[in-house]
Parts: C-alpha cells; structure tokens; sequence
C-alpha cells in the first residue's frame, strides 16, 4: 500500500513539474503583448475632459548674431553681382569676335523666352505655299502677344501689307523676310547714345516706379563709367525707401565712386544739389541720381520729381540724361509708365531690365514707336557686366533666329 501512495505521488509531483515548464512560454508571450485598452462606453467618451490643443511656439526675436548674418548675406548678394563677370569662364572667340565682344553678353544667348513665343508663328507662317489671311493672323497675333501693342502691330502690319502690294512679294519667306527688315528699320532711327559734355558736372537722373531695379541699375552704369575712365558721384536722391541709401553706399563702395546721402525722410532735392556742388569742386564728370520709386498716378509726388529735375539743373551742373527704368516683364504697363514719366520730367532714355527674363520683348518697339523714345541700355543678366547698350540688329536677328 504505502509502495502504491509513493508511485501516485511521484507522478502527482512529475505532472506538476511538467505543467510548470509547459505554462512558461505563454506568460512570456503575454507579458511582450500590450495590454488590450479598455473599453469606453458612450457616456464615459461624452464625459471625458476635451483634450488640450497643441501649444503654438512663439515667434522668437532674432538676436543680435542672427541680425548680423542677414546683413552678411544682403552684402554677399551684391557682392556676387560685382564679382558674377570677373568669375564667369571666358569662352574661345568665334572667329571676327574681337575680346571685348565676346566679353559682352549676346542677345541670342539672352532672350530665349522671347524666340521662343515668336518661333511658332513664324515658323507656321513660313510652311505656308502662300501668302493668304491667315498668315496676316498669326503675324498679328505673334505680335500682340509679344506686347508689341495695339497700335504699333496696326502701323506695322499696314506698312507691310503695302510693301507686298508695291514689291510684289508672294512667298512666305520673303514676308517674315520683310517683317524683319521693317522692324530693325523703326528701331535704328533713334540716338542711343549715352549724352555727356565735358568741362562741367554732368547729371544723369534716374526715375521709375517702385520695384524695377533703378538703384541696381545705378550701381551698374557707376561701375562701367568708372571702368571707362570717368570719375562719379551718385546721389541718393531715395530717401523715403528703407536702405535705399544704404544699398547705393554698398555700389559706390563696389566700384569706386563716392557717395554723397541725407538724411532718412529728407528732400530729395537738397541731396541731388550737394552732389551737384561737390562735384563741381572735385571737378567729378557724372552725378548718378537715384530718386524714390514714384507711382505714377500720384500727381503730388510727379511734382516732387519736377523739382528735384530743376534742382538738378541747375549750374554748375546740367541735365544730360534722364532715365527711365522699366521691367520688361510688366509689359504694356511699362508703356503707361512711359507716358507718365515723359510728360513730368522729359524722358531721354529708358533702361530696360530683366530682358532676358521675359517673352514681351515687344515692349521695345511699343516704346520706340508710341513715344519716341529710345531703348538706350537693357538688362540680360544679374552680374554688372550685363547690362549693355541695345542694338537693335541683334536684337532682331536673336528674335528671329
């Protein structure tokens, strides 16, 4: 009996052994597994706190440090401007390209954006057997869409229609042929020349509207004057911009010129008067005159510009440039800009930027052609070797390319 109890007992104890060992792994399974999360009742959820929203990070003030790594940057960025042409690879000149020429940026290299839109339609008109009324469409599209305008695609297409008529011009070639010719021909008529007299100070006055680049523009015509031999004093006629003056004094700095500024909010005209009388004693051949981006519909601030333009006038110094400049990429906008700008202050020449930067080119022939007024420089780039005179053939011919 007792032999029976000591074998159920051992096997009692081995079974319990055994199911110790066989429960081990699932508990360890369990505890890797996360909790089931408890269930919420309806009106458990309706009488839970709503949760918190997020909190918005405050706005921080810049330190002193951070202000002072802008201002590194605004005056890296100028300085690129300056440098941009000195870094630039030179490329081999084509043959008849003298090194001075192949220095100065190309047309045809520039103004892709402008062929571009033109290169359909002249292309479409020249698969043409003949010349028919659609050709005259899309000639005139072509050209409206180029913001050449309404008045001047009227003039010039009449002018052509007679020239085919007296020439007895009947294949399409020979019209895009015809409307090339036409256009260099009203684009040459004017003088592009920048004015200068020597002997006294000469001031050269630059207007537009806020926003088209005329204090860069400044700092251009300052650094190739000064690299043609001439000494410069630019004025900065701004005062009401915030760092107008301040964006002029970096230029002058860039390129040798001096500065001459008043103070922030103060007649224009008294600052263009002291340049003019500091050049005369230092016996300076040009004052560059930037002036405060006007709005042209404000007849107040014209006004402002008549009498800075007297100022300016007056001896020992003499008027011999005043420039208007325009951003190409505002189109016929520019146009109206022109006319308002004309009447206040006579208008001798325009500075067309940012050229390569849009496909109205047309602009141009609007400006010549309604206003009589030439295109004298023209933008191509951002570095300061980029802005050049206009030529009007190689303008055209990059057009039609």
């Amino acid at each position: 009996m007792e032999i029976v109890l000591g074998l159920l007992a051992v096997l009692v104890v081995s079974g319990l052994v055994a199911a110790f060992i066989a429960s081990r792994p699932r508990r360890r399974d369990a505890e890797l597994e996360p909790p089931p999360s408890p269930a919420v009742s309806p009106k458990s959820a309706a009488s839970a706190p709503p949760a918190k929203p997020p909190k918005v990070k405050r706005p921080t003030i810049p330190s002193e440090e951070e202000l002072a790594r802008q201002a590194a940057e605004v005056v890296a960025e100028a300085e690129a401007v300056l440098a941009g042409a000195r870094e630039a690879p030179v490329a081999e000149p084509e043959a008849g390209e003298s090194p001075a020429e192949q220095l100065r940026p190309r047309f045809r290299d520039r103004i892709g954006k402008a062929r571009g839109l033109l290169a359909g339609y002249l292309g479409s008109v020249r698969s043409r057997t003949k010349i028919d009324d659609e050709s005259w469409e899309e000639l005139e599209e072509a050209l409206i869409r180029a913001d050449v305008g309404i008045t001047a695609t009227t003039a010039l297409l009449d002018q052509l229609r007679a020239q085919v008529k007296a020439e007895g011009i009947s294949t399409s070639e020979a019209l895009v042929d015809a409307l090339k010719d036409n256009l260099k021909k009203r684009l040459s008529i004017a003088d592009r020349t920048l004015r200068i007299e020597p002997g006294i100070p000469n001031v050269w006055l630059f207007v537009g509207v806020n926003g088209v680049g005329k204090t860069t523009t400044i700092g251009k015509v300052g650094h190739q004057q000064v690299g043609e031999g001439r000494t410069v004093i630019m004025a900065a006629g701004d005062t009401f911009r915030a760092a107008a003056a301040e964006q002029l004094e970096l230029w002058s700095k860039r390129v040798g010129a001096t500065l001459v500024r008043g103070n922030e909010g103060g007649d224009p005209g008294a600052v263009v008067f002291d340049a003019v009388e500091r050049a005369a004693a230092r016996q300076t051949d040009l004052v560059l005159a930037d002036t405060a981006g006007r709005l042209h519909t404000k007849v107040n601030l014209m006004e402002e510009l008549k009498k800075v333009r007297r100022v300016a006038d007056k001896p020992p110094g003499k008027v011999t440039e005043v420039l208007l400049v325009i951003d190409a990429t505002t189109g016929q906008n520019g146009l109206v800009q022109a006319k308002q700008f004309t009447e206040a202050v006579e208008v001798t020449g325009v500075v067309l930027t940012k050229l390569d930067g849009t496909a109205k080119g047309g602009i141009v022939l609007a400006i010549q052609n309604d206003l009589g007024i030439p295109i004298k420089l023209v933008g191509l780039g951002e570095t300061a070797d980029d802005l050049v005179p206009f030529d009007p053939d190689e303008f055209i011919d990059a057009l039609f390319a």
